[in-house]
């Protein structure tokens, strides 16, 4: 660590003539400055897709199950208040998203990680992550969550003392609201909240990763009656989303007679119109050229549906993996070309008739780099897999409080990113912000420490060698498009 007024973190005492300021005082004025010139810089937030969606049901008081219904549920008392447009959402992730970075940055400087400390706050202005934060959708909210929940546990476990009545409190809020604002979010949260619990030790795996299995199951189970029964939303067949985006790939590999629930020939013509795609399964959605695959199963018991999938993947196996391998990558951005579709940060919000305005012409500018950056290597979700994988092979929990936090943090991002081998219908990259910025943490956290020369040489050429398979298949596929039409038409 770089003694006091030298290095790279130096530049903090210059800049607020910070000699009576402690170290834990001058990160946490940096993260509420930041956290200002976020919000005064992407105000009032952007406007997705599904955040005109959700809205509309905050506005109407009719609420569905296609996004899951907390955060519009969590809108709504705003709206109720008078506060309306998507200002008190964005305003309520980026506050979360600072505080969670603050406090990791202030117990690292605090222990005299001050580099490090510095890291952390330049992984929140990471522009891929950043620009994705500024857009008001599950995915900033459910990342702002974690990271708040991270803080609060940085804070008092780095400084060797218990998180207390309150801080478990809130904990328990912030992990339960991230759990019921992304429908797959449980497979990050899990590991995470395991490890933020109850400090990592690697002697008791067994009985964690049947801990982390047993919440998982469990909350998949009981999802349907909370957002159903307690939320009151009404069901909309989202869950019928993966099914048929999975037996169209098993029918497009397997041929028109392997899933027998629909007749031979809707399959045929599937092939005929060219509808089927490893990238999304957007293209089967009603209005859209390819719906008469959801014309067809119209009515059909939810069982039946489920049932005629799992029997295409039982005797299909090898076109069932070989579909969900090609999404995979499609969605890992690994093997695929530059300029792939449905990466770079929204600048602008989707044009809506409910007064959901658009940030400043500022943030085109801003999103152009993220967006150059996002479809680099180094902004590929692979990457971020790589490293938190190198994180949990070079940790050692039992010997450092801060490698005891980046195992929680690696084990969530890589459990996140192995979830969509068999659950994922799109390759949004934004599905993949919570991986990368707890990849990102985990390993600012793990280097606080010296590591073992040689295991992080093999680390450092396993990350290179991602990186240049990435880089060369960017340079080498031809392009599909950059938009989301060009993955429909």
């Amino acid at each position: 660590m770089s003694a006091p007024g030298t290095g790279p973190a130096s530049w903090f005492d210059r800049l607020f003539l910070a000699r009576g300021f402690s170290p834990v005082a001058r990160f946490g004025l940096v993260s509420a400055v930041l956290c200002a010139v976020v919000l005064l810089f992407f105000w009032p937030g952007v406007a997705h897709y599904d955040t005109v969606a959700q809205y509309q049901q905050v506005v109407s008081g009719a609420y569905y199950d296609w996004h899951p219904p907390a955060m519009a549920r969590l809108w709504s008392v705003f709206h109720a208040l008078g506060w309306a447009g998507q200002g008190p959402m964005f305003l309520l992730q980026t506050v979360l998203y600072w505080i969670g970075l603050g406090l990791v940055a202030a117990a690292l400087a605090r222990g005299g990680a001050r580099i490090a400390a510095v890291a952390v706050l330049a992984l929140g202005l990471w522009p891929p992550a950043l620009g994705w934060q500024a857009v008001v959708v599950k995915d900033g909210q459910m990342a702002a969550a974690l990271l708040a929940a991270t803080g609060l546990v940085a804070w008092k476990r780095l400084a060797g003392k218990p998180l207390g009545a309150i801080g478990t409190a809130a904990l328990v809020v912030l992990l339960g609201y991230a759990v019921l604002v992304r429908s797959n979010a449980i497979f990050a949260v899990a590991p995470l909240a395991v490890g933020l619990f109850a400090p990592w030790r690697w002697q008791e795996w067994r009985s964690r990763f049947l801990l982390i299995g047993a919440a998982t199951v469990a909350t998949l189970a009981l999802s349907p009656a909370i957002n159903h029964g307690l939320l009151g939303a009404e069901a909309s067949g989202v869950e019928a989303t993966q099914p048929i985006f999975d037996m169209a790939g098993i029918a497009h590999r397997a041929g028109p007679e392997a899933v027998p629930l629909l007749p031979p020939e809707t399959w045929r013509q599937l092939e005929a119109k060219r509808c089927y795609s490893s990238i999304l399964w957007d293209i089967f959605s009603i209005g859209k050229r390819c719906d008469f695959i959801q014309h067809g199963l119209a009515g059909r018991p939810r069982q039946e549906i489920f049932s005629a999938w799992m029997r295409a993947i039982r005797e299909h196996p090898v076109a069932y993996l070989s579909h969900r391998l090609a999404h995979w990558n499609a969605t890992m951005r690994w093997f695929v070309p530059r300029h792939f579709p449905q990466a770079a940060p929204q600048a602008e919000s989707q044009p809506n008739k409910f007064g959901l305005g658009s940030p400043g012409s500022q943030v085109a500018a801003y999103d152009r780099l993220a967006g150059w950056l996002v479809d680099s290597p180094l902004g590929a979700p692979i990457f971020a897999l790589a490293v938190a994988l190198a994180v949990l092979a070079l940790a050692r929990p039992a010997q450092s409080a801060a490698h005891g936090l980046a195992v929680p943090l690696a084990l969530s991002a890589t459990a996140m990113e192995w979830s969509f081998l068999v659950v994922s219908i799109a390759i949004d990259w934004r599905y993949h912000l919570w991986s990368t910025l707890a990849a990102g943490l985990s390993a600012i956290l793990l280097v606080t420490e010296p590591l073992p020369k040689r295991g992080a040489r093999i680390a450092l050429a396993a990350l290179a060698l991602i990186a240049l398979t990435a880089l060369a298949a960017r340079l080498m596929l031809p392009q599909i498009g950059d938009s989301y039409e060009a993955l429909i038409r």
